[in-house]
This record gives structure tokens, sequence and C-alpha cells, in this order.
């Protein structure tokens, strides 16, 4: 499956709803306009993780967007999930192709322009670039800002999101960078209504 859709990449965080509610605000997010969800999970046991994992797996499949696994590629593997986003420290991208196959997504994080033309260069499908504004969801992650989104855009043709506390209130300063999406959390995870904020921010993103 390569055929995706970054425009609104939801990140989960079950810091901001109860983990029970997470399929309920997944299947909301994607009828509001969400395109692609990356399960990331820090704080929980490897059997969880994979059970959350099969269940999404299961939803995205019937609403026809694509399921990445943050960081752990056993995890993608066992739930049949249909890719990884993986961080600079992860395994090398070349190992992770290796063993996910062709067919499926290789998302990579990059913080400058050395490590997205690295990335590209090496196998990835996409790039998350950020943070672009400060964000609370990621403790270690350092402002990039949006002018390293424009020098990453003119130094690679594989699509790019922006990550890092984009809302529907600042996504309008991302206009002219040439992303390919926008990757959120607290904007969708946190919502009373995860649906029409979903849509709010598709809605914002074609219009960038």
């Amino acid at each position: 499956m390569k055929n995706f859709d970054l425009s609104v990449y939801l990140v989960t965080d079950t810091d901001m709803c109860p983990r029970e509610n997470l399929l309920d605000v997944c299947e909301k997010a994607v009828l509001g306009g969400a395109t692609l969800i990356q399960l990331r999970e820090k704080n929980i046991s490897s059997r969880l993780f994979y059970e959350e994992a099969v269940a999404l797996k299961q939803l995205c499949s019937k609403l026809n967007v694509p399921l990445l696994i943050n960081d752990r590629l056993d995890i993608a593997l066992a739930s049949g999930a249909d890719g990884v986003h993986i961080g600079q420290s992860d395994l090398p991208i070349e190992a992770v192709r290796g063993l996910l196959g062709n067919d499926r997504i290789i998302g990579v994080s990059a913080g400058c322009v050395k490590e997205a033309v690295n990335a590209e260069k090496r196998g990835a499908d996409y790039l998350g670039v950020g943070a672009v504004f400060p964000t609370s969801t990621k403790d270690d992650a350092e402002n990039v800002g949006i002018d390293m989104l424009r020098k990453v855009r003119s130094a690679v043709k594989i699509p790019i999101v922006g990550i890092g506390g984009i809302n529907t209130e600042n996504i309008e300063k991302l206009k002219g960078t040439g992303i390919d999406g926008v990757a959120v959390v607290s904007c969708i995870m946190a919502s009373d209504d995860p649906k029409a904020a979903a849509a709010e921010l598709k809605e914002k993103v074609e219009k960038l």
C-alpha cells in the first residue's frame, strides 16, 4: 500500500484521551477528514501495544486509511500495519525496509536538511519535519521553525509533513512552505469534538 494522503496526519496520544476512547476518537477524526493515523505509545507493555495496534488496524482498514506505528517495527509487522514512522536514533532505514518489504510505508523524522536528504537517499517514503512550533507532546523536540520546512521542501522530492505544535490557529503560517500535510496530536486528541476538529483542519490544509 503506497498510495497515501498525508494532508491530515493524526498522531495518537492516550495521555490526552482515555485509552478506552482511542478507537472512537480515531474513527471520528477520520470521518471528519483525517487521512492517516500513526499509533504512538511510549509507556505500555508490548502486549497491550500489539492488541491496540490490531484493533486500530481493523478500524483503519474499514475506513480505508493507512495505519503507521511509531518506532516499533515489531508491532508494525505483528499487527499488519501499513508502515512505520522512525526517528533518527531508530533502526537504519535499509534494515527496516528489508523487514517491511517495498509495499509498506516508511516515514522518517527529520530536523534539518542533512537528515532529510539522507533519509530520502536511503529510501524513506515521506518525512516528518519539526518541531515547527513549540510543543508539549514531545519533551525532546527541538523547535526548527517554518523556515526549515521551506529548506527541506526545496532539498527533497518525497512528501513532507510539518509536525509540532500545529493547530487550527497557527496553520495558516505554513502557507507557501510547499508541505504535503500536517501531523497533529493535541488539536484532535484533546478535542471535545474530534470530527469537527479534523474537518476544520482539513479545510485549512486544503487552503495551504
